[in-house]
């Protein structure tokens, strides 16, 4: 299927550090099979640490909304707000 060669090779791309180009091959990921969760999370997880944490924690909303039962995706999006919450607070 080539949804999941295209989040493998985002994978790929984000262990390399290469987090433009792994974003896109998850958001192609998605593009062809919307139904896929694990490409979202990803997707999320690179948003996230780039600091993007509204974008990120959609991603991880959407995550649940396919898969209810996808607890990392859980566990990141709390995450994602509280350090949202955090960066706010010191008014970055």
């Amino acid at each position: 299927e080539l949804a999941t060669a295209l989040n493998n090779r985002g994978q790929i791309k984000y262990f390399r550090v290469e987090f433009a180009a792994a974003v896109e091959d998850y958001t192609a990921a998605i593009e062809r099979q919307p139904g896929f969760e694990v490409p979202y999370y990803n997707r999320g997880l690179v948003l996230y640490r780039l600091g993007c944490f509204d974008e990120a924690m959609k991603d991880f909303r959407k995550v649940l909304e396919l898969n209810p039962q996808f607890e990392d995706a859980a566990v990141s999006l709390k995450q994602a707000i509280l350090d949202k919450e955090e960066k706010l607070n010191r008014g970055y």
